[in-house]
């Protein structure tokens, strides 16, 4: 009589047959011998994470580090890049960008941006809302090979409706379906993201900041934030800051559109408290956000940024101020940070902020095979910065500059060395 055939029954004989077969014991470690599917060789290391800035070659194996070592020989790889004379560091992270295309007005495609930006993981900052999140999730991120994490607008258009702005009418700012997405999507979404600028609340005053914290706090999301851009208006800067929590995001920093975090030349005592209770600094560049004219004197005074990133769009990427995150990195080098701070600005502390890789930013020996090779030219360079309100833009001279080489994702490069079969 025939046996019959149940789930169990059939998941032992499965079993039995693999023994039979003679599979192979995957938990086994791989030998010494084994090659590694990507050697970096011959770069400088510097990972902040590690305290590490010396030459060291990167071996990745199955998508992750899987050595550190002063040196690896070129036949342990299947493929190589020599990194000779280059900055090799942790996969840039761009912590404010729009890399949602087709659904925001003003998006672009993430892996585009990748010879430009450097970047391996981008987070998208409001391009998509509570009616729109869903098709980003399910149709746009999983075609891209960059990482991306998202904030959910506290409008529920998100920035579909550029240039006509998306919180001016306060019936599409629902606090009920941006949190309902932020518990939904915690894989993806960070927090909830909302713009607070007179031309774009209108009459709404501080309701909209308001709102995106109570969405934040209702979903029940466990550190979930608030990204509060800001700019001119509305009202006084002060009583804005005042409502942001600790871990909240203070999004263009150093904007020139109204007095932004500065007044008299000095930091509003507002700005300063918002930093010591730990609001995080996030500069964000744009085509009109980031002012010489700002962050120079606010630096002197003791605010740093705790994240560089490029707020990258369709408009600021063809902007005269040259947005993208490597030349952000330059012009900070240029204003005092060291090169040691503005990695970790665009690496290690995103990465924490982000909270859901383990070892995300860093290349310690088990972390995400993402690297950004990038070379510092030593010549002279005219930097430019954003302005803001419609001013002029301020220009500084440097000396020297970050220009991408080479991105790995995933122990894959963009270009070449081209993988066989390109899988990924």
């Amino acid at each position: 009589m025939m046996k019959e055939l149940t789930r169990r029954n059939f998941i032992y004989g499965m079993a039995a047959s693999a023994v039979m077969v003679g599979f192979p014991n995957l938990g086994q470690a791989f030998s010494n011998d084994d090659k590694f599917d990507l050697v970096i060789r011959g770069g400088e290391v510097l990972d902040p994470s590690q305290n590490l800035r010396a030459r060291r070659d990167v071996g990745i194996r199955n998508a992750v580090v899987a050595a550190l070592e002063p040196e690896i020989p070129a036949s342990m790889g299947k493929q190589v890049i020599d990194a000779g004379g280059r900055l090799v560091l942790p996969g840039l992270i761009d912590y404010h960008a729009h890399v949602c295309p087709e659904l925001s007005a003003i998006g672009i495609p993430a892996d585009e941006l990748v010879p430009y930006s450097g970047a391996t993981t981008y987070v998208d900052t409001g391009d998509t809302g509570g009616n729109n999140f869903s098709a980003f999730k399910h149709y746009i991120i999983p075609k891209c090979r960059s990482r991306i994490y998202a904030y959910v607008h506290i409008s529920c258009i998100g920035l579909a409706g550029f240039p006509v702005t998306e919180c001016l009418n306060i019936n599409y700012v629902n606090v009920d379906l941006a949190a309902k997405t932020l518990a939904e999507n915690p894989d993806v979404l960070l927090g909830v993201k909302v713009r607070m600028e007179k031309s774009i609340v209108g009459e709404n005053g501080l309701e909209p900041l308001k709102r995106a914290i109570k969405a934040a706090e209702l979903s029940g999301v466990k550190g979930a934030r608030v990204m509060c851009h800001i700019g001119l208006g509305p009202g006084e800067m002060s009583d804005l800051l005042e409502l942001l929590r600790p871990g909240d995001v203070l999004t263009h920093c150093f904007t020139g559109n109204g007095t932004g975090i500065m007044k008299d030349g000095k930091v509003l005592p507002a700005a300063r408290a918002a930093k010591e209770r730990g609001v995080i600094f996030d500069v964000a560049h744009g085509a009109g956000s980031f002012d010489f004219a700002i962050a120079e004197p606010a630096m002197a005074q003791g605010i740093l940024p705790d994240t560089l990133s490029s707020d990258v769009h369709v408009y600021s990427a063809n902007s005269p101020g040259r947005v993208q995150l490597p030349w952000v990195m330059s012009k900070f080098l240029h204003m005092g940070l060291s090169l040691e701070q503005v990695v970790a600005m665009t690496t290690q502390i995103p990465a924490k902020l982000i909270g859901k890789v383990d070892k995300l930013g860093t290349l310690q020996v088990g972390a995400p095979g993402d690297v950004s090779i990038l070379e510092l030219v030593e010549e002279d360079v005219k930097f430019m910065d954003a302005g803001g309100g419609g001013k002029k833009l301020n220009t500084r001279q440097g000396k020297r500059y970050l220009k991408p080489f080479k991105t790995v994702r995933a122990g894959r490069a963009f270009g070449q060395p081209y993988p066989a079969p390109f899988v990924f």
